[in-house]
């Protein structure tokens, strides 16, 4: 592990003999990177100092590198990396696999423990295993094919920026640069078998309440209180599950200034999520109509605005990157699990964009809370996904 201004040394390359499945010093080795790499600090917008290392060890592979302009679109200091490596095999077709470099939030200081074949820490901050932990994998995987000389199409990597701040890295991500013809997005927890196939469009629901400003104690009569109105629409709204493809929720509520002046403007941030198109716009609808009327009782005014955040995705086993991945899962022993997730990830804006995706399940648990840990069999576990996508591609190239 390395806390300091180093870089860590990470993934020396295999030597010997290829192994028929990771053996003890393959899990010690993916353990001891995934190590390092937690140990580097990469919050959203700070992701220069593990991109350098990252790509630093590309290269080692033979991969060529190169960082889109993303960051100047987010503000930060680096952009996506895309690395990219020639195909060993003619008629193979290319495929990439993918990771975003940035936590939820800072991991400094962090202080890990390996207990019971489990990462953690010590509880005070974060693990980053979301998704470092697919990080790793995807690294050692590719590196793991050139060494033992597997035949395979061309390989990319694509490791995004920002992605815990709304998908913001993939969103400005450079597509000319992405010659790939199919992809596995490594940023779902358990089952490691799990392939996310379906996943939901998201839109996100700005609303500021108009109200009037009065004197709290003088004269509240001749105020019109923001909040009351803001709150009263809020109420009727119906929130939470909605049914078993929808979502809805209020985040966030500002506004007011001090407890003797009537506020006179609050702001409302809500979302609404669903993996039929028809029953997002009813639930968005819904919930404007709950903003208006509340705002309407009090003889309030409502200005709502409404932006799509991601669109949904939905493959089938008929989908060449589906029959891919579920390959891939049984050559690794595991029994593919077709699942719709409630979330989105970079397969939202891949697949928006012409790139058929899946998400893998890396196996991490609790994530985005200091209980945040992973087995170390599901890092070993999620390493032979990745090779053993590569492996699948080219053997079933014909059928792709």
């Amino acid at each position: 592990m390395n806390t300091g201004d180093n870089e860590p040394h990470l993934g020396a390359p295999p030597q010997g003999r290829r192994p028929a499945v990771a053996g003890e010093m393959e899990g010690k080795r993916i353990l001891d990177e995934f190590l390092a790499l937690v140990h580097v600090d990469s919050p959203p917008r700070k992701e220069g100092r593990i991109m350098r290392i990252l790509a630093s060890q590309l290269q080692a592979i033979g991969f060529k590198v190169v960082f889109d302009n993303a960051h100047a679109a987010v503000g930060g200091e680096v952009g996506n990396l895309i690395a990219t490596l020639r195909a060993s095999r003619p008629g193979v077709p290319s495929l990439f696999l993918s990771a975003h470099v940035d936590t939820v939030t800072s991991t400094a200081g962090i202080q890990t423990i390996v207990e019971d074949g489990v990462v953690r820490t010590d509880g005070t901050t974060i693990l980053g295993a979301d998704d470092k932990a697919a990080v790793v994998a995807i690294l050692e995987a590719v590196r793991h094919i050139v060494a033992f000389e597997i035949p395979h199409g061309e390989i990319q990597v694509l490791f995004s920026i920002c992605e815990e701040i709304g998908l913001k890295g993939a969103a400005a991500m450079d597509f000319s640069q992405v010659t790939a013809k199919m992809g596995f997005v490594f940023d779902s927890g358990q089952p490691v078998s799990g392939i996310v196939v379906h996943s939901p469009s998201h839109d996100r629901i700005h609303a500021v309440v108009h109200g009037r400003k009065a004197h709290a104690g003088a004269a509240p009569e001749n105020g019109i209180s923001a909040i009351q109105a803001a709150a009263a629409g809020i109420a009727k709204m119906k929130l939470g599950r909605i049914d078993s493809e929808t979502t809805a929720n209020v985040g966030v509520i500002s506004g007011g200034e001090a407890t003797n002046i009537i506020p006179d403007k609050v702001n409302i941030q809500a979302e609404a999520r669903s993996r039929s198109e028809g029953k997002l716009q009813a639930q968005v609808a819904h919930m404007i109509e709950c903003i208006q009327q509340g705002a309407a009782e009090y003889g309030a005014e409502a200005d709502v605005d409404v932006a799509r955040h991601y669109s949904s995705f939905k493959l089938s086993e008929a989908d060449a990157v589906v029959r891919v991945a579920s390959e891939a899962m049984a050559a690794t022993g595991r029994q593919p699990c077709l699942l719709a997730g409630g979330g989105g990830s970079d397969a939202n804006i891949f697949n928006a964009n012409g790139l058929p995706s899946v998400v893998l399940g890396v196996g991490y648990q609790n994530i985005h809370s200091n209980d945040e840990c992973i087995a170390v069999a599901d890092l070993v576990a999620a390493y032979r996904t990745a090779v053993a996508l590569i492996e699948r591609a080219a053997e079933g190239a014909e059928r792709i």
